[in-house]
């Protein structure tokens, strides 16, 4: 079996590459119906076909959020700036869920743009001190897709499922996981 891996505080992490990983979809900023008029069929299909799924807030309805639920076999969601109270009770603006050794801490990043990575970091780090293996930050807001690395941490925005303005396109991210190892992919349409 072919090995790839990653680094995680100075340890090269082997990861499997038989197709045995978790397979985690990330999504945010769907926007139904204010600025789209739904979730694109292959957004759905990879919320489908993975494992668990990340929404990182701005559903912006309760039928977007439903939906989301019963596309995922399991969900793991927090409340935009744009979510109504949903009908199973509120959204967490924080949360985080261990998934094969990776630690996901998911949240929206309300607030001014000029501060939204520091904002988002420091989320991040609280949630993530009791975690000895790798944390990913999952966050939304800006519509846009990033990938960043800072020192121990790896900040996620999927960008937004839909390309609802201000995005550019349709974007979402994909991750694998095996044992504290886990790779990123974008997905873009």
């Amino acid at each position: 079996m072919a090995l790839a891996g990653v680094w995680d505080r100075g340890t090269l992490i082997p990861f499997p590459a038989d197709g045995s990983a978790m397979r985690v979809a990330i999504i945010s900023d769907t926007h139904v119906p204010s600025r789209a008029v739904g979730i694109p069929a292959w957004v759905r299909d990879e919320v489908r076909a993975a494992d668990h799924t990340i929404h990182a807030g701005d559903f912006d309805s309760r039928e977007a959020y439903e939906t989301v639920v019963d596309l995922a076999a399991e969900l793991t969601a927090v409340r935009g700036n744009m979510d109504p109270p949903m009908a199973d009770g509120d959204l967490p603006e924080v949360a985080s869920v261990d998934l094969d050794g990776v630690r996901f801490v998911v949240t929206h990043g309300t607030g001014a743009l000029d501060t939204y990575r520091e904002r988002v970091e420091g989320v991040v780090r609280a949630e993530a001190d009791d975690h000895d293996g790798p944390v990913v930050g999952v966050s939304g807001h800006t519509h846009q897709l990033t990938d960043e690395r800072l020192d121990d941490l790896r900040l996620l925005n999927p960008g937004s499922a839909t390309g609802a303005d201000p995005a550019m396109r349709t974007t979402m991210l994909v991750v694998r996981c095996s044992d504290g190892a886990y790779e990123v992919s974008a997905e873009e349409r």
